[in-house]
């Protein structure tokens, strides 16, 4: 009997013990899982494209590609996350709190960026993500790009994307003018209307924000990948282009392009006024997919559909042989009413058309 009393209590110690080392290594598994996750914290509720558009750059960089993103506002809660984007009243790069609704910050890329970007729109919490791990999140989606073009393409993605973004969210108007129009169909307003209705029975807004975090994440990287394979490309064109106008013709005045459908505004622009020519070139030349040739007025800058000179008024709404007949040009196609574009069917055709433009408008040869 006091055998088998010996024999139970060892069984009964040796699977206890067991039970309790299994456990105890499981607890401690837990715990170490715990404090290795890494988190990104913003506040709960209603979400805006400017804190969505933050938690997804923030997951494209390696040491926060796994984060969990906490959605609260309790200070608890907050003070145990790595970083924090649009709440907790604080930034502070130095302990990663980045918010921007404190009464006493007035951060811009022009006062913070060290001079790198001139912009003076006060950030959001995408702009103060983008200020701070930007270059990184570029350095990640486009790693064969060299130095120097990150550096164009990370500013022209604030002016072109990120200070839309923050512009909005800080409630500051594009212009002092009222719009002639609603404009609904923004990345702000498609965030907004992710958001569950407020008569909605089940409200599933964590749920909503990942799907908001995702769709202006894929933006922000097509936006990036196109300027990484399209704008930078096109870039080269124009220049040649631009470099070789007085072989076009002898004004300086028409840009002649090998092919059309390249973006070629905004780097003609930066051209010009790296050489001193602002307003210099008048037309662009190029050929469509169709075969035939265009002519197209350069805009001014920063005015919408103003061309800096139209056609001639007089070839306006005019086509085919009634517009050859009129100019004199044969195998003319077309020009716009508003003159801003015309076509011709040879390169030599739309040559002319620039050309006699010009001329009829009294600008110099």
């Amino acid at each position: 009997k006091q055998w088998y009393q010996r024999r139970v209590r060892g069984v009964l110690n040796y699977y206890t013990n067991y039970y309790y080392k299994s456990n105890l290594r499981s607890m401690v598994q837990d715990v170490s899982s715990k404090r290795s996750c890494v988190r990104i914290g913003t506040h709960n509720g209603s979400f805006h494209c400017d804190e969505a558009l933050a938690c997804f750059m923030l997951k494209q960089l390696p040491e926060y590609k796994d984060a969990q993103i906490v959605r609260t506002r309790n200070p608890d809660q907050l003070a145990e996350c790595d970083i924090v984007v649009d709440v907790g009243g604080i930034y502070d790069p130095a302990t990663q709190r980045y918010d921007h609704h404190q009464r006493t910050f007035e951060g811009t890329m022009a006062t913070l960026s060290e001079g790198k970007l001139n912009f003076s729109t006060k950030l959001s919490s995408a702009g103060l993500v983008y200020l701070h791990f930007g270059r990184q999140v570029l350095d990640q989606v486009i790693p064969d790009v060299n130095e120097a073009n990150k550096d164009l393409i990370y500013g022209r993605i604030y002016e072109y994307f990120m200070e839309e973004i923050d512009a909005v969210d800080n409630g500051i108007n594009a212009t002092e003018e009222k719009p002639k129009y609603h404009v609904t169909t923004t990345l702000g307003g498609r965030v907004r209307d992710l958001n569950p209705s407020w008569n909605q029975e089940k409200q599933d807004f964590d749920g909503q924000f990942e799907k908001a975090t995702e769709m202006v994440g894929q933006e922000l990287l097509s936006r990036i990948n196109g300027m990484a394979n399209v704008w930078l490309p096109a870039l080269e064109l124009v220049k040649a282009a631009f470099e070789s106008r007085h072989e076009t013709d002898t004004s300086g005045r028409i840009v002649k392009f090998s092919q059309g459908g390249c973006p070629w505004k905004e780097h003609l622009y930066t051209l010009e006024a790296g050489a001193g020519l602002e307003g210099q070139v008048q037309y662009v030349v190029y050929s469509d997919s169709n075969g035939s040739w265009r002519i197209q007025c350069v805009g001014v800058k920063g005015e919408g559909f103003k061309s800096r000179l139209p056609l001639p008024e007089q070839w306006r709404g005019i086509r085919d042989e009634k517009l050859s007949e009129l100019t004199g040009i044969p195998d003319c196609i077309f020009v716009h009413a508003s003159g801003f574009i015309g076509g011709n069917k040879t390169e030599d055709g739309a040559m002319r058309m620039a050309r006699d433009a010009l001329k009829l408008a009294g600008a110099e040869l």
